[in-house]
């Protein structure tokens, strides 16, 4: 793989994933929404996404440009 993002874009990667990761945690231990029967779903998907940004951050690659589609960082 080869780096196609700059500084800027891994810094915000690297927030972005630490946002997920902790959003999906926050869902899983207070247990919102209720009326979502399986929102571990939610939650597994949400630090899985966070795991890939983080993932994106630190190879500096991003699947996004890889797959030609400019993004605006």
């Amino acid at each position: 793989m080869k780096t196609n993002i700059e500084r800027k874009g891994r810094i915000a990667r690297g927030i972005t994933g630490l946002l997920c990761i902790l959003f999906g945690l926050g869902i899983w231990l207070v247990g919102w929404p209720e009326s979502i029967p399986y929102r571990w779903v939610v939650s597994v998907i949400a630090v899985a996404a966070g795991a890939f940004q983080l993932y994106e951050a630190k190879r500096g690659w991003c699947l996004t440009r890889a797959c030609g589609l400019k993004t605006p960082m």
